[in-house]
Formats: C-alpha cells, sequence, structure tokens
C-alpha cells in the first residue's frame, strides 16, 4: 500500500481456525492504537465491519485499496485475506457478524455507510450488560439499517508487469509528478500501451488513476490534521486551488465539506476495549 509510516508497530494476525460457536450474533468494540498500526494479511472465520473515528483505515483486499474515513465503514467477509493500516491515535471500531446468524451478506467487500443509528446500535451493543431480548431486537434493527456507502471508494491497482512499477512509484510517492511520455521512455514501451494498459487493469486513464491515488493518500493526511496547503504539496500540486478542484470531482464536495459532514454522524463511544492483536 502506502509507504510505510515511521515508527509503526506491524502486527501479524495467526491464522484463525474456525472458533466455537459466539454467544451472540454482532460482537462489537474498539481500541485507539497508539502508534501508525499495520496487519500483516489475514482472514477471519466471521464478518467483520471496521470503521474509525479521529482517523483513517487503509485495507488492501487482493488489487484493490480501500481507505475509510469518517462516517463510513468497511465490510470485510469471513474468509477474505486482507490487510490494513489504521493511523496513529484513531478509534478503531470493529463489529463482528456470526455469519449464520447474520441475514445479510454482500459478497464482497463494501464500503458501508455509517449511519449515527448504525454507529449508536453497535455501540449499543457493545455492552456486556444488556439482556437476551435487548440484544436481539438491537441486533435486528442493525441488519435492517446496514446498507453500501452510495460511493464505493476503492482504488484498484493495475496487476499487470508492464505497469506496475508507475503504481509502486506513486504508491510510494503519490507527488512523483513524471508524465506518461516520461514513464513511457523509462519503461521503453509507448505512451499508447501505457494508457491502454490502465484502462484495462483499471478502468482509468493514467492521470485519473494518479488523481485518485493522490485522494486516496489525502484522506489520511487530513484526518491526521494536516491543513489544505501542506496536504496539497505534499502530493505535488502546485497550488492548495488545484487540489481542491481535483479532491471535489472525485469525492463530489470539498475537503473541509468532507469531514464536517463526516465529523457530524459520530457517535457516543462509551465502552472502549484493550488494544489486542485481532483487527
Amino acid at each position: 500500500m502506502w509507504l510505510r509510516e515511521a515508527g509503526t508497530e506491524v502486527r501479524r494476525v495467526a491464522a484463525l481456525a474456525q472458533q466455537a460457536a459466539a454467544p451472540f450474533a454482532i460482537t462489537a468494540g474498539f481500541r485507539i492504537p497508539r502508534v501508525p498500526t499495520e496487519w500483516a494479511p489475514h482472514s477471519h472465520p466471521s464478518h467483520e465491519l471496521v470503521w474509525v473515528r479521529g482517523g483513517t483505515l487503509t485495507s488492501r483486499v487482493g488489487n484493490r485499496v480501500f481507505t475509510v474515513s469518517e462516517g463510513h465503514g468497511l465490510w470485510m467477509p469471513a474468509g477474505v485475506v486482507h490487510g490494513g493500516r489504521a493511523t496513529a491515535g484513531a478509534r478503531f471500531h470493529d463489529a463482528v457478524f456470526a455469519p449464520d446468524r447474520t441475514p445479510v451478506d454482500f459478497g464482497e467487500p463494501r464500503t458501508i455507510a455509517m449511519t449515527p443509528l448504525l454507529e449508536a446500535l453497535l455501540t449499543h451493543l457493545s455492552r456486556t450488560d444488556l439482556d437476551a431480548a435487548a440484544r436481539a431486537r438491537a441486533e435486528s434493527v442493525v441488519f435492517d439499517v446496514l446498507r453500501p456507502s452510495e460511493r464505493q471508494f476503492a482504488l484498484r491497482l493495475p496487476d499487470d508487469t508492464r505497469i506496475d512499477a508507475i503504481a509502486e512509484a506513486l504508491l510510494d510517492d503519490p507527488a512523483d509528478g513524471r508524465s506518461l511520455e516520461e514513464w513511457a521512455l523509462r519503461l521503453g514501451i509507448s505512451e499508447r500501451t501505457v494508457t491502454r494498459a490502465f484502462r484495462h487493469a483499471t478502468g482509468l486513464s493514467f492521470a485519473q488513476w494518479r488523481q485518485m491515488l493522490r485522494v486516496h493518500r489525502a484522506l489520511t493526511l487530513l484526518s491526521q490534521g494536516f491543513d489544505v496547503m501542506t496536504v496539497s504539496e505534499t502530493l505535488g500540486y502546485a497550488q492548495p486551488s488545484s487540489f481542491i478542484a481535483a479532491f471535489r470531482r472525485i469525492m463530489g464536495t470539498t475537503p473541509g465539506a468532507f469531514f464536517d459532514a463526516a465529523g457530524g454522524s459520530s457517535g457516543d463511544v462509551r465502552n472502549p476495549v484493550p488494544d489486542v492483536q485481532n483487527s
């Protein structure tokens, strides 16, 4: 994924055997990583919904990179291999769903709309003093309101040996401003070949793909408190206005409005759990 931040703690999650039946259909909680944290590729026997507050989560699933910012979550079906990173200090929430008692299954990783109601319900379910009837009622409403986001914000990586070097270089440094012509010359192939390869592998032109990648990275930087000018410089834009325009083209709104809207859906968190290695 992105170039690893200094001080990142890398956690390796042991392969999980099929667990004994959980006592509930949904088990929820949260933790706060003290430093940037990366989880090596792993899978779970249960479905998982993860979301963050005060930061971002980036997850690599096959040849796709999902960036989960405030107001959104990521649904990971049981058995799907994935890795992830969370920014330092982010409140990392997760809810585990028993597949045999979950009447919804999106079939593949999906961005989920974390509405205030859904967050409140999952926070309620993190309590340990709920009786069976109260828990069953809350779980039933969760299944009713759990919906994919209208925007599925995932970056598809090329997975094409002809252009993989471009993708890797830009993941390491999204500010890399080399043109299509320069990349073609460096790789010893034609500009037309590069263009066709990006279109075929990602559905986007080279310029569109780079712009999408930069917005993914911008979400992480902005969530960490960097201002728009710093982010625009870090990502290689000549002017903050150019960055804001690019962000608006992809996200449909300005960076400030995007995070203001996401912040408005924050739930009331009351029951933290220890920072454990079970992402």
